[in-house]
């Protein structure tokens, strides 16, 4: 059994310690987790970034192309290992790239990439969506831990409801905000996640019968 996640959330949500928990949690639970990082801070830490390109449009064409490339190596990767249970962990998905643009731009994007709205969603099981302490923690908000991140605490707050709303479409869909402390977050996010995989699990286990 194959299972394709997405941890998504607006700037200083949490997901770089998320992924460590997911590790060592999810990993205990049976799975084999394999992580594809985020595309946007790889292309950073590499020099690529949406200002070095004439149009936002010719920036998130190569970001949506690795995206998707990466994510095709890993469903083949995955399909090739031992293991019975995989979960593969996406530091954000395809559709991350909707709160960078119009939707009318998005819509051109996926034209000329060939796929549509409901292609991608069903290239997901699942999404969690860790809000940004921006919105309802904003003493927490900083830009010291990430050198990706330059938003201002506005700006992560607007682009945190902007991912969201670009995500509202898939049915499975789960948002874990920051009314705990962030171990409690972290918490809630594991539950979350061991919670649909034992729904994919009793679903796989029914096709059997």
């Amino acid at each position: 059994m194959i299972i394709k996640i997405v941890i998504t959330g607006g700037p200083c949500a949490g997901k770089s310690s998320a992924m460590q928990r997911i590790k060592e949690e999810i990993s205990a639970y049976g799975y084999k987790v394999l992580f594809l990082p985020e595309i946007a801070t790889e292309l950073y830490n590499c020099g690529i970034t949406a200002c070095c390109f004439e149009t936002n449009m010719d920036y998130q064409i190569c970001q949506m192309k690795l995206q998707k490339e990466k994510e095709t190596v890993f469903d083949m990767a995955a399909r090739s290992m031992k293991a019975e249970k995989i979960l593969i962990v996406c530091d954000r998905g395809a559709f991350d790239n909707k709160a960078y643009m119009s939707d009318e731009d998005f819509s051109q994007l996926l034209v000329m990439m060939g796929k549509n709205e409901k292609e991608l969603r069903k290239s997901y099981d699942a999404v969690f969506h860790l809000v940004s302490v921006a919105v309802d923690a904003p003493e927490f908000y900083t830009t010291s831990n990430n050198n990706a991140r330059q938003e201002t605490l506005q700006e992560a707050a607007e682009l945190d409801r902007g991912v969201l709303e670009a995500w509202k479409g898939h049915p499975y869909l789960r948002v874990i905000g920051n009314s705990k402390d962030f171990e409690g977050k972290l918490d809630s996010l594991i539950k979350e996640i061991i919670s649909f995989l034992k729904e994919q699990e009793s679903k796989a286990s029914e096709n059997l019968l």
